[in-house]
């Protein structure tokens, strides 16, 4: 489980000193792909597990929109160079939901061991963004309302599973936030094309499926 929660997936680009190049991926994902970002606000450089942000209790050090606020999220590729020329080290915050894609996160190690249930099962899955503490299966886009109605359907759904949808956010790689690197489990096939995800109705299902058949108890964290 060590090698498996341990495996690194290549960053899009690297400086000269090989420390991974925000400006480069922040492009790629706002022009490229068309994914509204914005900067995160950075760690307390006094302490890696405090949050910038003006909240003692935050709860996800560094990798959250504060100034600006995630409704200034863009693909404005001149605007994305800007944010990032004068903030270098900023973590990159995707804006959730409308044409970007939507998340589905579980804390990490029963994360993993649902990723070779879905692998021996087949199921198509596209990229998985991978914290210290939490994994994230990028999805399509989904409403509220279908989240809703997929949920009341089910019988049981982890209380630990967490829904990143329309208004909600997420770091990307290759961001270093309060808990860590932020990096791709399952990175996207290389090309320019927008990477392809899957319906939130099939991860949400194989999820669940694979948690109670592999008996891995999924912690409230």
């Amino acid at each position: 489980m060590r090698e498996i929660l341990g495996r690194r997936r290549g960053l899009l680009s690297q400086r000269s000193d090989g420390r991974p190049e925000l400006i480069g991926a922040a492009l790629t994902y706002a022009t490229e792909w068309q994914w509204p970002v914005l900067p995160g606000v950075a760690a307390d450089p006094e302490g890696r597990n405090r949050c910038g942000c003006p909240d003692p209790e935050c709860t996800v050090p560094g990798a959250h929109p504060f100034d600006p606020g995630l409704l200034a999220a863009t693909t404005d590729g001149r605007m994305v160079r800007w944010w990032w020329s004068n903030r270098p080290t900023a973590p990159i915050v995707l804006a959730t939901g409308g044409k970007a894609p939507c998340a589905v996160s579980l804390p990490a190690l029963p994360a993993a061991r649902a990723l070779e249930a879905l692998d021996r099962s087949g199921l198509r899955l596209g990229p998985v963004v991978a914290s210290p503490s939490r994994w994230a299966i990028l999805v399509k886009p989904y409403s509220m309302e279908q989240l809703g109605e997929l949920l009341y359907a089910k019988d049981f759904v982890p209380g630990s599973l967490r829904f990143h949808g329309e208004g909600g956010y997420l770091a990307l790689p290759p961001s270093e936030t309060g808990p860590g690197e932020i990096r791709w489990e399952r990175a996207p096939l290389p090309g320019s094309a927008s990477p392809w995800v899957p319906d939130v109705e099939a991860v949400v299902d194989a999820v669940v499926e694979a948690l109670t058949r592999t008996g891995v108890s999924a912690p409230e964290f």
